[in-house]
Formats: structure tokens, C-alpha cells, sequence
């Protein structure tokens, strides 16, 4: 039974406590939280389309054709060295929440040790130990051994749920950091995508390049048959010689270009360099990337460096909450159990050698509270800091989007333009070979016939590839490219 004395000790140690808790929540600092604008505009543009049709939801493979950048974003997916140490940053996070979840459940543990302990006589205790005996006729050991053998624990009650919010804020970090992973995942098939077909497109202006070297050779012979024939002067030869060379050295320059780039893939696939395998006929002929924009609120769902801001929004709420649950008083739990005896052969004995314990602690921070102060006011700071991240991502994919469909629609038109354009300076190029043959064009009209000729084909190859690039980057804009 509890005296009255123990029973008055009692109700004023919860007196104490409860006297804490209130002064630790009167005295925590106000913060302004902040939260997420999700607002964003009805449509892209000026454009008024209520069409939710979105190309995100189409899977890569189905939004590339083509069976070798199929394979070659495989082999990427597998083996790309950034992509993977991503993977284990996952893993990380994975393990943190098996660590937050471990902070608020029990701490078993068991023990045992062995000690011998030698008291000097002259003292209060070695003269108490030398006159008691263990059972009549047996004195104390000395020196006296210990042997024990006990189960402990150790428990911090969550009562403010600062615990269980660290572990929830770890696993929305966790889903946060399998966002970032998916972002990556975009960002990777884009650059694979738009390497690939810049390399369909150097192939091309190569394959260019060499047809007008032809040209121009053949050219050249006729010059130089009408200088024999006292028709130009040595001029005119030296002229077409300079533009046949310069051609030459262009197709060497391209095909460097290609080298970089099929290494700039290989090394997207973390593999040494080797061949692209591809297919570069009928370039000019692709069919565009059929692409739906959808509605800009499907950003938000799609998008996955939009979905990871916003779970890192979620995760430093949680965060806020773990650090303001610091003020308040923590309610700790210790108990153990065992055996403890000088002689092995006792140690079991029960209930002689049994011993066992229990007590609980409550603590409140009441003076020089800086520190979980500071740290409160740093969780909130974080907290503002991940909303603003999470609207400055928004705001970004919307852009990106925009700029893509912009963008599309003038390389169509200017893509119509310059097929033309082509078309009338190859018109242009026969013409004026026909008439520098009869003498009726001078030799520097053909020569920039045909230099005005190849710019303009290479600046055909050089839309249809910003075109097609236009159409993978919103496909990655939208969202899409990740399963």
C-alpha cells in the first residue's frame, strides 16, 4: 500500500509535469505556414482547348517507332550509371524509414556479464560485508564474484506523435526520391530520342554532302575543258578547285559530329564506343510524332518532378509537426528482468537471485530551448522553401509546354517554306549549269547556285530535326516517358 507521504511525492511530481507541459506550450514560437498555389491556367497559350486527350499517358514504346531507339533506351534503362546510383539513393531512403520506424517501437535487449569485485576491509562497506553471512557458518566471498544474466527495455512513449511523424515524413521522402527516379527516366529517353535522330540527321547532311561533291567535281571538269578551250580563265578553275575542297572538308567536320555523337549515346547506355545501329533513309519523309497537350491541370497528376515537389511539401509539414513536438515533455519507459547471483550455481534461483525493475521519466526542455528552437524555426523555413519549389515547378512544366507547342507550330511552317526553298534552288542549280555550258552565266553564279543549294538542304535536314526533337521534348514535358 502507498502512504500518505509517498501518495502527496506523487501528486507532485504530476503536478511538476503537468505544470511543464503547459509552460513548454505557451511558449513555442508562432510560424506562418505557408501553402501550395495549385492554380494554373484553363489551357496553353492563348488557345481555349478543352480536348483532355494527353499524350503523357502514352507509354514510350508505343510513342517511338522506330525498333532501334526502341532497343537503344532498353539497353539505357538497364545500364546507365546514373540512373542505377539513383536506384540506391532509393534503396537509402527505403532503409530510412525502417530506421524512423524502429525510433518509436520498444528496444529489447539482453545481456550478460561476469566481475569480480575486492572491497578493502577498512571501509564501511568491506566491514558490513565481513560480518554478514550468506546462510549460517557461510560468510561473504571475498573477493566476491558476479554473474548475470537479465533482459532490458527501453521505450519512448510517442505521445506527441513526433516519432510516427519522422516516419512518415522518410516515407514521403522515399515516394519522393521514386519520382525523381521517374524524372530521370524522362530525361533520359529524351536525350537518348534526340541524339538518336540528330545522328539520323548528320547522316543525311553526310550523304548530302557527298552527292554535292560529285556535283561539283563534275563541274570542275567542265571548267577546266573550257579553259583548254580558252572559254574561262585560270580564275574560274582555281574557284571551282576552292569549292570542291571546302565541300570536302565539310564532309570530314560531319563526320566527326557523328563519332561524337554515337559516343554521346554509348555513353547514355554505359558502354564503351561502338556503332549505333540505325536506319537513315527516308529522314526528310518521317511522319510526325502525333501529340496531344490535354489540359494544363493534367501537369500536375502527370508530370513527375511536380508529384516529387509536392510529397517533399507533404514530407516537411510532417517535419514542422516533429519539430514542434519537441517542446513538449517525452515520457521514457525502462524495465529489465534477470538473474544476478556471486556463485553460477545460485544464479537461477528463484526467487533469491531474481531481480527486476521498472520506472518511466518525464522530461520538458525549460531552460535554453535555443537549439529545438532554432530547429523549429528551420523545419518551418523548409517548409515554405519546398512550397515555393513545388509552384516554381509548376510554373515551369506549364512554360515547357507551351514553348514545345509554339515551337511546333512554327517549324511546321517553316518547314513547308524551306522544302520549297529547296526545290527551287535545285531548279536553280541545273539552270545555271546549263547556262555557264552555252556561256550565257558567269562561273560565280553557278558557284553560288550551288553553295546557296547546299545551305539550304542542310537547313531542311536541320528543321525536320528540330521538329521531331519539338515533339519528344513535350512528350517529356507533358510528362510522359516513364512506366
Amino acid at each position: 500500500m502507498i502512504n500518505m507521504s509517498n501518495r502527496r511525492k506523487i501528486y507532485r511530481y504530476i503536478g511538476i509535469a503537468g505544470l511543464s507541459l503547459i509552460y513548454a506550450a505557451c511558449r513555442i514560437p508562432p510560424l506562418a505556414e505557408s501553402t501550395a498555389n495549385k492554380n494554373v491556367p484553363t489551357a496553353f497559350g492563348t488557345d481555349s482547348i478543352t480536348d483532355t486527350t494527353n499524350t503523357a499517358k502514352v507509354v514510350w514504346r508505343d510513342f517511338f517507332q522506330d525498333q532501334y531507339l526502341k532497343n537503344l533506351i532498353d539497353t539505357a534503362l538497364k545500364n546507365n550509371q546514373e540512373l542505377n546510383i539513383t536506384m540506391q539513393e532509393i534503396e537509402m531512403s527505403r532503409n530510412e524509414i525502417k530506421a524512423r520506424k524502429g525510433e518509436y517501437l520498444p528496444f529489447v535487449g539482453v545481456k550478460a556479464g561476469a566481475g569480480l569485485d575486492k572491497v578493502a576491509r577498512y571501509t564501511s562497506r568491506g566491514a558490513s560485508e565481513a560480518t554478514t553471512e550468506i546462510k549460517p557458518g557461510k560468510e561473504m566471498p571475498d573477493p566476491l564474484p558476479d554473474y548475470l544474466v537479465a533482459a532490458y527495455a527501453t521505450w519512448e512513449v510517442d505521445v506527441w506523435h513526433k516519432l510516427r511523424n519522422a516516419k512518415k515524413a522518410a516515407v514521403s521522402r522515399y515516394l519522393a526520391s521514386v519520382e525523381g527516379r521517374n524524372f530521370m527516366v524522362t530525361h533520359l529517353i529524351t536525350e537518348i530520342a534526340d541524339s538518336y535522330y540528330e545522328l539520323l540527321a548528320l547522316d543525311n547532311q553526310l550523304s548530302i554532302v557527298k552527292q554535292n561533291i560529285a556535283i561539283q567535281q563534275n563541274a570542275l571538269k567542265i571548267v577546266r575543258l573550257q579553259k583548254e578551250a580558252a572559254r574561262v580563265t585560270e580564275l574560274a578553275v582555281r574557284r571551282f578547285e576552292a569549292q570542291v575542297l571546302s565541300t570536302q572538308s565539310l564532309q570530314y567536320d560531319i563526320q566527326q559530329q557523328i563519332v561524337e555523337t554515337q559516343n554521346r549515346i554509348n555513353f547514355l547506355l554505359g558502354r564503351y564506343p561502338q556503332p549505333i545501329a540505325r536506319s537513315s533513309e527516308g529522314f526528310e519523309k518521317l511522319p510526325p510524332l502525333a501529340v496531344q497537350a490535354g489540359l494544363p491541370s493534367q501537369l500536375l497528376i502527370n508530370r513527375p518532378d511536380i508529384r516529387q515537389a509536392e510529397l517533399n511539401i507533404a514530407a516537411a509539414k510532417l517535419d514542422v509537426k516533429s519539430a514542434k513536438a519537441r517542446f513538449y515533455p517525452s515520457l521514457d519507459i525502462s524495465a529489465s528482468i534477470g538473474y544476478q547471483a556471486f556463485n553460477p550455481s545460485f544464479l537461477l534461483n528463484t526467487p533469491e537471485s531474481l531481480l527486476y525493475s521498472i520506472g518511466g521519466d518525464i522530461m520538458a526542455p525549460l531552460v535554453n530551448r535555443n537549439a529545438i528552437k532554432a530547429e523549429y524555426v528551420n523545419a518551418n523555413a523548409k517548409q515554405i522553401q519546398a512550397v515555393y519549389d513545388y509552384e516554381r515547378t509548376v510554373l515551369n512544366a506549364y512554360i515547357e509546354v507551351a514553348n514545345q507547342l509554339s515551337k511546333m507550330d512554327n517549324l511546321e511552317k517553316s518547314y513547308t517554306l524551306k522544302s520549297k526553298q529547296v526545290q527551287a534552288l535545285a531548279q536553280s542549280v541545273n539552270i545555271s549549269n546549263d547556262l555557264f555550258k552555252s556561256t550565257r552565266a558567269d562561273y560565280m553564279e553557278v558557284l553560288l547556285t550551288q553553295r546557296d543549294a547546299l545551305e539550304a538542304k542542310f537547313e531542311l535536314i536541320e528543321t525536320k530535326k528540330q521538329q521531331i526533337n519539338a515533339r519528344i521534348n513535350i512528350y517529356q514535358a507533358l510528362g510522359g516517358g516513364w512506366e
